[in-house]
Parts: C-alpha cells; sequence; structure tokens
C-alpha cells in the first residue's frame, strides 16, 4: 500500500489536516525550524577560528551561511527520517509564505529524500481547499527561499555587530535590530515630543439650540467666530503652546462676557449647507489591519491577536492570517455576498463584485486577504460552540469585516448650520456666530454588519475622543429663528501628541514601509520583553533604557535607525525576492559599503570598527533641569544632583513613571521620598536592632541596622576585610507591590523579614519547602525546584498541602503563570478532585492536580468527554510513576564515547561541505 508522508509546521495543523486526508497519509509537524544559524558557541571546535567564526556566515565568501539542526529538533529529525523510510512520496507542506517555504527547503536539505517530494500550498485549512493543494503541487520557490535567508543574516550581521556595543554602553544583554530599534525610536520620539509639550488654554461657548417648533429636536453649536474673526481651537496651537494664524483667543473672562449676553438673544441661521453622505466599506483584513482592529475593538495585544489567528487558521476557520494582500478569491466574494444578501436583504448587496487592490508595493506574501475559511462561511453563531472567547470574538471580527467588503455603500446627507446673533464684550457689540454639524444616515449599508474603529486622535478641544458621532439637524432654512438655552463658557487645554498604541505604531510602521506586517506581533514583543517599552492601559510608554538605547543608535549609527534608509532596505529585499536583486552583492554594500551607500560609502564593519570612544555617562544621562541628572544604570535610573557641600545625591525613579511626567518639581520630589536618606521603623523586638527602609537600586527594601563592630585597630587593612567578611550580614527584605516607603510600618518589616518562611517537608523526597520572595517574584523552594505562587500574600498563608499540589502541576518557565483551564469536566470518582483540560508545553492534557495525562492523537480538547477523561487518567495512575532515565551526564558520557572516533571526520566534512 502507498504510504506518503506530509509535513507541516505545527501538531495543531497536522492534527486538522490529519482528519481530511485518508489512511495513506501520515501528517507530521516539524514544529516550526528544526535548523538555523548557530550561536559562535555552537559551533563545531574547528570552525570557531574560521570564517564562521563570528556570525556562523562567510562574509569574505557570497555571505554563505552555516546552518545546524536547533538542539532541541534532532529527536524531531530523527523520527522525520524514520517515517520517510516508510514513505513513498514526500509533501512538504508548510506555510505559503517566505518564512514557510524556508522551513520547507530546510527539511528537504536535512531529510535528504530519495523518494518523490511535493511542495503542497493553501492559504486555508478546509477540506476542499487540502484536495486542491493536492491536485496542485509545485517545487520550492528558490526566489523566497534566497529572501527569507537574506533577511535572516542581514538582522545576524545587524544584531551581532551593534548589539555588543549597547552591552559595553548600556547594559548587558540588550539587543538591536532592523526593525526592532526604529520601532523603539518611534516610540521614544514621541515621548519626546510629550516631555517638550507646552499645554495651552483656550475658552469656547456652547449652547443648546432649538427652532421655534418644538416637535423639531434640540442640536448643539458651539462658537466658531466673534466679531468676523475665528474664534481659536485647540488645532490652532503649536506643541509650544504658541498660538498661530489670526484666530481669537478667548480666556475666561470673555468667554463668560459672550455667553452672558447671549442669554437673551434671538439666533437666525445665516447659512445651511447640505451635501449628499456617501461611505464605501474597508477593504477585508490583512496582516496589519487586523492587528490595528483586534487592538481598537478587543483590546488585544498584537501577540495575542496573532496567536488567536494561528489557532483559528490552523483548525480550519480562517484563511492564512500573514498577508499583505486585500484581494478575495472568487469563491470568497460569491460567498460574502450570497451570506450578506441572506442576513440583510438583497438590496444591501451592490449590483457589482467589489474588488480590492494592495496600495503597498512590496505585497507579496500569501495572494488572499485574512477571512472565515471555506467556500461558503460559518457565521458566528454557528461555530461558538467550538470556539474559546477570544477566538470567538476574532473570528466575529474576520466574518464580519469579510460579509461587510462586499456590501453597499452607506448612504445620507451631511449638513453644515452657521447661526448668528449680536453679542456684547468689553462693551462692544460684535456678531457671533454658532456652528454645528450632522450626518443622517437614509441607507445604513455595509454599516449593519460592521463599522472600522477609529484611533483615538485630537480634536477641537484638545482632548481625545474616539472618532464624531452623528448628529441630527432639525429641519431649517436660512433666516429661520431659533432659542438658546444651556449657553455655557467652557475653559480647555491642549494635549500632547498622543502616546503610540500597539495599533498605531503597527499603522505608522506600515505606513513608513518599515518591516513586513507579519513580524510586527514578534517585533513589538520584543521591544515589551528587552525592557524599552511598556503598555499602561493601550498606550506604549518607552523607558529611560530605550532613550539611552535610540540616543547611542541615534549618533553613532543614524542611517540604522534612519526611516527612510530602512524603507528603502525593505524594498531592496523585495527586490531580491522577486530576482531582481543579487543577493550576495547588496550583503556586499551593506556590510562592506562601496563608496557609494552610506555615510562616506562606510559599510556596518567599517562603522563598527571605526566608533571612536562613546562616553557611555553622557550616554546614560539626561539632564532634567535645575542641575538634576536622569542617569540609566546598570540597576535602573536615577536622579543626581549636587547636594550643595561639594557631594552628590542621589533618589531612584519608580518604574511606573512615565518619561513626560519627571519635571523638576516631581524630581524635587523624588529627592525627598525615595532619596538616601532612611525610614526608621522602630526597633527589631528579638534583637534590639533599628529597621529601616530604604529605597535602593532594585527598589524600596527593609533592613536591620546592625551595630558598627569594634575591630583591632592593630589589624592590617587585609585583616580588617577578612574579619569584616566573617561578620553576620544584615536581614534584608524588597518591599511587596502592595506597599510603599510612605506607607511600610515596623509590622510590615518584620513579616517580610521572617522569609524564607517554612511551609513544611515533602513526606516523599523529605525536603524542606520554603516560600521566599525573588527578582521575579515568590515563589517556593525545595531543594533546586522552584515554583512560581500566584500571589505576594500566598508566602505568608500557603499550607504545605497546597505547597505539595503545585508541585504536583506540571513546572512551566520563568514567567509562565498557570493557564486558565481549557475546559472543566467535572469531578474525578477516584481523587474526588475536578478534572480540568489544560494547554501545557507539550500539548494538551487532562489532570486532577494530582495525575496528568497528556491527550491521545486522536482527541482534542473541544471533543474529549468526561468518561474519556476518567479512564486516562485511571490508565496513568496504573502504569505507576514514569521511571527515571540515567542522569544526563552519564548519558553525555556514553554519547561523547560513542562518537569520539568520528567527531572530528564530522567535523572536517562538515566544514568543507558548507552545507548551503
Amino acid at each position: 500500500m502507498s504510504r506518503k508522508l506530509v509535513i507541516v509546521e505545527s501538531p495543531a495543523k497536522a492534527r486538522t489536516i490529519a482528519g481530511y486526508l485518508g489512511p495513506d497519509y501520515e501528517v507530521e509537524a516539524s514544529i516550526g525550524h528544526i535548523r538555523d544559524l548557530p550561536s559562535p558557541s555552537e559551533l563545531p571546535a574547528d570552525m570557531k577560528k574560521g570564517p564562521f567564526g563570528k556570525f556562523a556566515v562567510d562574509v569574505e565568501n557570497g555571505f554563505e551561511p552555516f546552518y545546524v539542526v536547533d538542539a532541541d529538533k534532532k529527536k524531531k529529525v530523527s523520527e522525520l527520517k524514520r517515517l520517510l523510510k516508510e514513505s513513498d512520496e514526500l509533501y512538504l507542506a508548510t506555510d505559503e509564505d517566505r518564512e514557510g517555504e524556508a522551513i520547507a527547503w530546510h527539511l528537504l536539505k536535512v531529510l535528504e529524500p530519495k523518494v518523490p517530494v511535493k511542495r503542497m500550498v493553501f492559504h486555508e485549512i478546509t477540506r476542499e481547499a487540502i484536495s486542491r493543494a493536492l491536485e496542485a503541487t509545485r517545487d520550492i520557490d528558490d526566489r523566497l527561499v534566497d529572501a527569507q535567508e537574506t533577511r535572516r543574516i542581514l538582522d545576524r550581521l545587524y544584531g551581532y555587530e551593534v548589539s555588543p556595543v549597547l552591552w559595553r554602553k548600556i547594559a548587558p544583554g540588550l539587543s538591536a535590530g532592523r526593525v526592532q530599534s526604529v520601532a523603539t525610536r518611534l516610540v521614544v520620539e514621541r515621548e519626546r515630543e510629550r516631555m517638550a509639550f507646552v499645554p495651552a488654554s483656550y475658552w469656547d461657548v456652547t449652547g443648546i439650540f432649538a427652532v421655534a417648533d418644538d416637535a423639531e429636536p434640540s442640536f448643539s453649536a458651539r462658537l466658531s467666530s466673534l466679531g468676523g474673526r475665528r474664534v481659536a481651537t485647540g488645532r490652532d496651537f503649536t506643541d509650544r503652546g504658541e498660538l498661530r494664524g489670526d484666530a481669537v483667543q478667548l480666556d475666561e473672562a470673555a468667554a463668560s462676557a459672550v455667553a452672558r449676553s447671549l442669554e437673551d438673544a434671538t439666533f437666525r441661521v445665516l447659512s445651511l449647507e447640505t451635501k449628499p453622505y456617501t461611505r464605501r466599506p474597508a477593504a477585508p483584513f490583512t496582516t496589519s489591519t487586523l492587528q490595528q482592529e483586534a487592538s481598537r475593538k478587543l483590546r488585544m495585544s498584537s501577540r495575542q491577536t496573532m496567536r488567536t489567528a494561528q489557532s483559528l487558521y490552523e483548525n480550519g476557520y480562517i484563511t492564512y492570517m500573514r498577508t499583505d494582500s486585500v484581494a478575495l478569491s472568487a469563491q470568497a466574494i460569491a460567498a460574502a455576498r450570497r451570506q450578506a444578501a441572506e442576513l440583510y436583504g438583497p438590496e444591501s448587496i451592490p449590483d457589482s463584485q467589489r474588488v480590492y487592490t494592495s496600495k503597498s508595493k512590496g505585497a507579496q506574501e500569501a495572494h488572499e486577504a485574512i477571512r472565515p475559511a471555506g467556500d461558503s462561511f460559518r457565521t458566528p453563531q454557528q461555530v461558538a460552540g467550538e470556539l474559546s472567547p477570544d477566538q470567538l470574538k476574532l473570528y466575529d471580527l474576520i466574518w464580519k469585516r469579510t460579509v461587510a467588503s462586499q456590501m453597499a455603500d452607506a448612504r445620507g446627507s451631511t449638513a453644515t448650520v452657521r447661526l448668528g446673533a449680536e453679542a456684547e464684550v468689553h462693551g462692544q457689540k460684535r456678531e457671533a456666530v454658532f456652528s454645528a454639524s450632522g450626518t443622517q444616515i437614509t441607507f445604513r449599508g455595509f454599516l449593519a454588519a460592521y463599522e472600522e474603529g477609529r484611533d483615538l486622535e485630537r480634536y477641537e478641544d484638545g482632548e481625545a475622543k474616539e472618532g464624531k458621532g452623528e448628529a441630527r439637524l432639525p429641519q431649517m432654512v436660512e433666516g429661520d429663528s431659533l432659542t438658546a438655552s444651556e449657553l455655557t463658557a467652557d475653559g480647555h487645554q491642549t494635549s500632547p501628541p498622543p502616546r503610540y498604541t500597539e495599533a498605531s505604531l503597527v499603522k505608522a510602521l506600515e505606513e513608513r514601509g518599515i518591516g513586513r506586517p507579519s513580524t510586527y506581533a514578534a517585533t513589538i514583543s520584543v521591544i515589551q520583553d528587552r525592557g524599552y517599552v511598556s503598555n499602561r492601559g493601550q498606550a506604549l510608554v518607552p523607558s529611560w533604557l530605550a532613550f539611552a538605547v535610540v540616543r547611542l543608535l541615534e549618533e553613532n549609527f543614524d542611517w540604522l535607525v534612519d526611516y527612510d534608509f530602512t524603507a528603502e532596505m525593505e524594498e531592496d529585499l523585495d527586490e531580491i525576492a522577486a530576482g531582481r536583486r543579487d543577493r550576495a552583492a547588496w550583503l556586499q554594500r551593506f556590510y562592506f559599503g562601496d563608496g557609494s551607500g552610506q555615510v562616506d560609502g562606510q559599510g556596518l564593519r567599517d562603522l563598527v570598527e571605526n566608533l571612536g570612544e562613546i562616553d557611555a555617562r553622557d550616554i546614560n544621562s539626561v539632564p532634567i533641569g535645575e542641575g538634576i541628572t536622569l542617569r540609566v544604570g546598570r540597576y535602573g535610573p536615577y536622579l543626581e544632583m549636587p547636594d550643595g557641600e561639594g557631594g552628590t545625591k542621589r533618589a531612584s525613579v519608580p518604574e511606573d513613571l512615565a518619561p513626560d511626567e519627571l519635571t523638576v518639581e516631581k524630581a524635587k520630589e523624588l529627592f525627598t521620598t525615595h532619596g538616601d536618606g532612611d525610614v526608621e521603623l522602630g526597633v527589631h523586638p528579638e534583637t534590639g536592632h533599628p529597621i529601616v527602609a530604604r529605597s535602593g537600586r532594585y527598589g524600596p527594601y527593609v533592613t536591620e541596622v546592625l551595630p558598627e563592630p569594634e575591630l583591632d585597630e592593630s589589624l592590617s587593612a587585609a585583616a580588617k576585610k577578612r574579619a569584616l567578611a566573617a561578620l553576620p550580614k544584615p536581614r534584608t527584605a524588597s518591599l511587596l507591590k502592595t506597599m510603599s516607603l510612605d506607607t511600610v510600618t515596623l509590622e510590615d518589616a518584620l513579616k517580610l523579614l521572617s522569609l524564607p518562611r517554612v511551609v513544611g517537608v515533602d513526606p516523599e523526597s523529605g525536603e524542606e519547602i520554603t516560600a521566599q520572595n525573588g527578582r521575579y517574584g515568590p515563589y517556593l523552594k525545595k531543594g533546586t525546584d522552584s515554583r512560581s505562587l500566584p500571589d505576594e500574600e500566598s508566602m505568608f498563608t500557603i499550607t504545605l498541602e497546597e505547597a505539595l499540589a503545585i508541585y504536583a502541576q506540571p513546572k512551566r518557565g520563568r514567567g509562565q503563570s498557570a493557564s486558565a483551564p481549557l475546559r472543566e469536566l467535572g469531578e474525578d470518582p477516584t481523587s474526588g478532585k475536578p478534572i480540568q483540560v489544560k494547554d501545557g508545553r507539550f500539548g494538551a492534557y487532562v489532570t486532577d492536580g494530582e495525575t496528568n495525562r497528556t491527550l491521545p492523537r486522536d482527541v482534542t480538547p473541544e471533543t474529549i468527554t468526561f468518561e474519556q477523561a476518567v479512564q486516562l487518567l485511571a490508565d496513568k495512575r496504573a502504569a505507576g510513576p514514569t521511571k527515571k532515565r540515567g542522569t544526563k551526564k552519564a548519558a553525555a558520557k556514553k554519547t561523547a564515547a560513542k562518537k569520539a572516533p568520528a567527531k572530528k571526520a564530522a567535523a572536517k566534512k562538515t566544514a568543507a561541505k558548507k552545507q548551503s
């Protein structure tokens, strides 16, 4: 019987596709890339000093890369090779974009198949799409592979040359990157604008107006001109608080005088202008617009949006989610029009189909927009029982946008009215003109299904509002009389430019042509994980660390963070993908220069080698004013200023204080509250030593002050040092997140100094379990095994039984919290504890808190029944505990002894081959 091996990237995708293929197909997942450029430490010993030693790329010989199979993928590769030996055909069914094409190419190189190989591509995982893909296979597209490889090499050169400069001059562990550094610069520049912003105050007058006929609705209007001069609004002021143009700026007295003098005035309609209103639906979603809209409407981060979209795609609900095309297939257009007509009536669709084309020059990824999968769409109501809450919300958004994109325009009319009356200001009579505008929708069209969200913008009053609503104006004609009520003088202050949100940052990057929409989520995640930006609600706030990094790059690598240059690089990479530009020649110019490129024709290598001396102290300093300087230290930002006695005083800067909030006044306050001085809390009841609270490099903490030691003055300096080192160290403890230097009490301090707290002894291992507070939060410790606690209070309250239950759960990596269960199935009849379905490191599993069992391949979290879960847990208990394998050390020794004879020969062969 013929056996065919199909390789995809993810287990979820493999499970879905396997359901559509018959028993002749074996579907396996590579779990992403199987090999990559190694770090220098991962290179074979005999290659570390050769041409590949610095980058794993030979820059002298056509930028040839050297790849290795990732250590955690070697077992997977062995498994794929075994399955391939049992197969008659190989189908490489990875995603159809550059990254997917590269994964397929690497699989081909590593597996070295002897059977026919077919590249199978599809942009949705449905039975029909998979059947069509099997019949329309192709070869691997070398141009897409070339483009991905060029990007990978470029990012390696950029990161490995520039990041070490950041490590030396700012802090270890930092990174620079082609897109991430530019994204960070955008966020920092916006914060600089906010810091330089000078607010301006202005006043206006509003009123409620009605025509003589009480049946007509009243409406609101605002004073737009006085005495023939336009009244200033927020948009008439510069970011330095200066009034531009010839508008008149009202103060409180003038605005109040206008309001009082118009209380009994009769207003007349000076003009009424009406225009037809038409609004077209938005195009279907691309990766970028999906991230923006999910952020605005669902408050999802870019990372969360892409993760949710990935799961919807892999389970057959939507088409491929990494695309910059807005086009829809003929089947999708027909499905959208058919569904719109069924749900909203035949009049809701136009006579002809709507065809959308991408504006982006480089749009070349997957060939269709993101839409519901299939030749006919399932409504959100039809899939509600199959999806998680986040999946359902995102599917609903995609479904609405797709259907609306094929619906008719919304139609109506817009009207603008000007009302006039005479006002008295400072003893002079002047004509006061009020204006109002409104829109009346007479045919909703696509609005019946969907309305696109808007980013926050600043309008006339300088405040942020989420779009103007539709105001309804009464029937009026020129010359009609109106009555006014509730005439009010209002004061306003202009607002600084709004911070970027994830949505607006994605939009800014795309508008500038920087990076690829498919990588924006990863880029934003990187700058958040590196500590360059943090979230305050939806806003992205840069850290002082980001200020130092951006300044160093601007002053020493200016063209690498130049917006236009970065966009040109993206266009060049697209040219390489299209086969119109040579990869090696382009990388040669970027890295070595050629006299016609960057500043003085320098390439990246020359730029790094000729940097000269960078003043690290200056790079990490930001003047605040009045002799106060903020410095970015190794352990966080702090303030510094002369103390007036020839010395210097310092104060730490709270992490939650945004840069634009650090004014001179705030800095002076911090010297008082977060300075070097101690806050005395009292005396330790057992030792009699003073307990004080301090602000330190790692944040506020409490400590026990020990008496000054009495040392023999005749001792040598070395002997004194040894004696001091032998003395007991003072107990210290960081404040909890709920505490502050202003409010911490002696009782709080004693509680903190009691840590670590002994919770009890593990009855199985005999090891002591303690509750502690660490750099990454509260945790339990048993020997070398640490587990995170859910909150800080748990350190003082957790019982031994609760601690043992935590240790019974699968261990998670640092920063990973216990995820919410996917499903709850009921109480286990053996343990009496609730059975839950959870998502773990190795896939979904069932657990009762004591016993865990991974779900079999043919069972999903959505389909597993209570009876199946009970049986799985019972089988696992019956099998007993998993036998421990030999130690890693012993295994490593055994493997080394086995492979020693062949190691040198293999290394030589590898170096000579220089895998392409």
